[in-house]
């Protein structure tokens, strides 16, 4: 963990905001290497409603995006890509393993296996209380802005 070090709010780091921002707080960053981030469910966010009415259940899209972010970030930390936006390109290896719904926390973990100066991999996890809810391959470009 980062102890004794400040950590970056994912609105100073990402250019995503409300209702598109899928983080809400870094908790472990080593730029260019790996990332942890959480997000927690409130049961208020805009999709809750028509997915589905009476059993609110986070798409697992979303799932996805919330681990792109938090990929993003440890990218976008890396001073080489300071004010470049990494653009998610493609997904592998996806498995979603349990529900998640109003009132989880998920724990947002993402290893940087390559970074180049035009695209990245990763490998992403996304958790609820040590439980795997969804765990991808994640492929990303980085654009100019």
């Amino acid at each position: 963990m980062n102890a004794g070090r400040s950590l970056p709010s994912p609105v100073d780091v990402l250019p995503h905001r409300d209702p598109f921002l899928f983080v809400d707080e870094l908790v472990d960053l080593h730029p260019g290497q790996s990332v942890v981030g959480r997000w927690t469910l409130r049961g208020d966010e805009w999709f809750f409603a028509g997915h589905f009415p009476g059993r609110p259940t986070l798409p697992g899209v979303l799932m996805l995006e919330s681990l792109a972010q938090v990929g993003a970030c440890g990218v976008l930390t890396e001073p080489r890509f300071a004010g470049r936006i990494p653009l998610l390109a493609g997904t592998d290896k996806v498995k979603f393993r349990r529900q998640v719904v109003p009132g989880d926390t998920l724990e947002l973990t993402v290893e940087l296996s390559r970074l180049g100066s035009r695209a990245g991999k990763g490998h992403g996890t996304a958790a609820v209380n040590d439980e795997t809810a969804c765990q991808a391959d994640l492929l990303f470009v980085i654009a100019d802005p």
